[in-house]
């Protein structure tokens, strides 16, 4: 009898002693974990201001108002008179170029009257007839004959005109009065004098500038 409540004894013992060990396997605790910080950025929301960069600019000084002046095409102060300066700069490129007299007179157009000589003829009559040699630009001449205006105004084309001319005795004095210089320059023109029968009596060229004039003379015999 006390063997098998002894028996009894350790069973239980065992069962006691199992379920000790199995609930200290069962029974664990879970760490408390630290929750994290917020981490959202309380800071409020304003761009980053960087300094500017030095380079030493100069500090900007108030607007002042230019002073007013008069619009011109030429400046006096600066520039002078234009036309003293255009006959200036011709001056000069006739100086450096050397040219002779009578190449000036060619290039710009004699500014003295010019004489083309006399001749002598024993013709009733001539024809006296010209043109502009050069190109036409616009010549216009004035004719005299002894003084008085035979033709007023005669526009110099590349064809000859002319008139014919009762010879009177002694000096028959042609005149050609240059009106203007074309636009080019100066008053050119070719010019024959032909007798009854055909002979040229003279011929020649002139250049003049406005106002000058060429003559030459006829002397009947």
């Amino acid at each position: 009898m006390k063997s098998y409540i002894l028996y009894l004894f350790m069973i239980l013992f065992s069962l006691s002693a199992y379920s000790q060990i199995d609930s200290r396997k069962k029974n664990f605790s879970i760490p408390a974990i630290e929750a994290p910080k917020d981490s959202i950025d309380t800071k409020p929301n304003t761009p980053e201001i960087k300094p500017e960069p030095n380079f030493n600019l100069p500090k900007p000084t108030p607007n002042k108002p230019f002073p007013k002046k008069e619009f011109s095409m030429f400046s006096e102060e600066e520039f002078g008179d234009p036309g003293e300066l255009y006959a200036d700069k011709i001056n000069k490129s006739l100086d450096d170029l050397k040219l002779s007299k009578e190449e000036i007179e060619f290039r710009n157009g004699s500014t003295v009257d010019q004489y083309l000589g006399d001749f002598k003829s024993k013709a009733k009559f001539v024809n006296v007839i010209y043109r502009d040699h050069g190109y036409m630009d616009g010549d216009v001449i004035q004719v005299r004959v002894n003084d008085d205006i035979v033709h007023a105004r005669v526009f110099l084309s590349n064809s000859f005109k002319g008139f014919k001319l009762d010879l009177k005795p002694g000096l028959n004095k042609i005149d050609f009065v240059a009106l203007n210089q074309g636009e080019s320059g100066p008053n050119t023109a070719e010019f024959r004098v032909i007798d009854d029968k055909g002979n040229v009596i003279t011929h020649n060229q002139w250049n003049l500038a406005t106002g000058v004039k060429a003559t030459v003379i006829v002397v009947k015999e």
